[in-house]
């Protein structure tokens, strides 16, 4: 065989070996691509049993590239000391989690009982103070339309029941978009990810 015709006959098994012992395609075919490299600046006259040769090579890299992970990762735990992770933690504001805990639960409710344009108009006059000339100009929307559309949708959370909708849009994209609006005071992110949400 050619030195092509091994590359080519012998690939698949030995890529499969290494993804086997690495889990990961990528560092997989970086592994058969740099056992095959060094195949082919040998000489090959020496070899007796290629596929036994590069089946060992191909496993010997996987090894080394194993072990060379778990040094890293050994290197990278050794600069965290628990003591310092222990006062991280004690500086975590746990009321942030809590905060972060029910804006989910309240986007998953206006997601669940809001379309995307009375949600859009009820989040920024509600959070947000925007009068309904501001909602005009920032939905493309009538006034009197994003009245309505606000009443409705006050209407709506009112209510006990709810219709479950089973495509429900994604809220944590959204929930940063309102997150960063609060923090920064410019509404312009979530604007543009409600007026996505109705289009």
């Amino acid at each position: 065989m050619t030195q092509a015709q091994t590359i080519t006959h012998y690939q698949p098994l030995l890529h499969t070996i290494a993804y086997n012992l690495v889990r990961c395609k990528e560092d997989a075919e970086d592994i058969v691509q740099e056992t095959f490299t060094k195949w082919l600046t040998i000489d090959q006259q020496k070899i007796e049993n290629t596929k036994a040769y590069l089946i060992r090579a191909v496993t010997n890299n996987c090894l080394n590239h194993l072990s060379s992970l778990r040094k890293k990762k050994e290197e990278y735990l050794d600069h965290f000391h628990l003591p310092e992770l222990l006062t991280k933690f004690k500086e975590t504001n746990l009321s942030k989690l809590d905060l972060d805990i029910n804006l989910s639960a309240a986007f998953k409710v206006l997601n669940t009982k809001l379309g995307p344009l009375e949600r859009a108009v009820y989040l920024l006059k509600e959070v947000f103070d925007f009068d309904y000339d501001e909602l005009q100009v920032a939905l493309d929307k009538k006034k009197e339309h994003c009245r309505q559309l606000f009443c409705r949708a006050k209407k709506k959370l009112e209510e006990e029941t709810s219709k479950i909708h089973f495509a429900l849009p994604d809220a944590s994209k959204m929930m940063k978009s309102f997150r960063e609006a609060c923090d920064f005071g410019n509404a312009s992110k979530l604007i543009q990810e409600l007026k996505q949400q109705i289009s």
